[in-house]
Formats: structure tokens, sequence, C-alpha cells
């Protein structure tokens, strides 16, 4: 079991990245959220497989569609950071 934290600036507010971050956390089965951050940036919070955690990271890099990524932040997180499920805050 693994766990990440990650920041992702850009236009990720409002061209729900935060849903499709959700989608994609739970078609690779991560638990976690996504929250909005009143910067601009969306955290999001990984818990599960090392590998699905990497897919995970690999899609924050781009995206949904009309997101534009700037830049990311990674660092470790808890396992226990993290409820049952992936939730959007």
């Amino acid at each position: 079991m693994s766990a990440a934290r990650f920041y992702v600036a850009g236009k990720v507010q409002g061209v729900w990245f935060r849903a499709s971050a959700r989608e994609q956390a739970l078609a690779l089965d991560l638990r976690g959220y996504a929250n909005n951050l009143r910067d601009g940036r969306v955290e999001v919070l990984a818990v599960g497989d090392a590998a699905a955690i990497e897919r995970l990271a690999q899609w924050l890099r781009q995206g949904p569609p009309n997101a534009r990524i700037d830049r990311i932040e990674r660092e470790p997180a808890g396992e226990n950071e993290a409820g049952d499920g992936f939730v959007c805050g």
C-alpha cells in the first residue's frame, strides 16, 4: 500500500477536474479525495497500489480535455489519511 498527495496548478477549477480525477482513481481502485484549494490549485490524495498511483500521476499531468496543467507538486502522504472510496470536496 502506498500514498501520495498531489497539488495541481493551472486551469484546474471549473473544468470537471475533480470529478474526472475521481473517475480515474475509482477505475484504478484508489482511495482518497480531490479538493479545490483557495489558491486555485486542486489537491489530490491517492492511497492504494503504487503502480495505480503512478498511473493516476500520469493522468494528472494532462487532466480532462478543458484543463491546462501548469505544474504538479508531489509529496508523500499517510495511508490512513484517506477514508473509504474517493470523494470530491
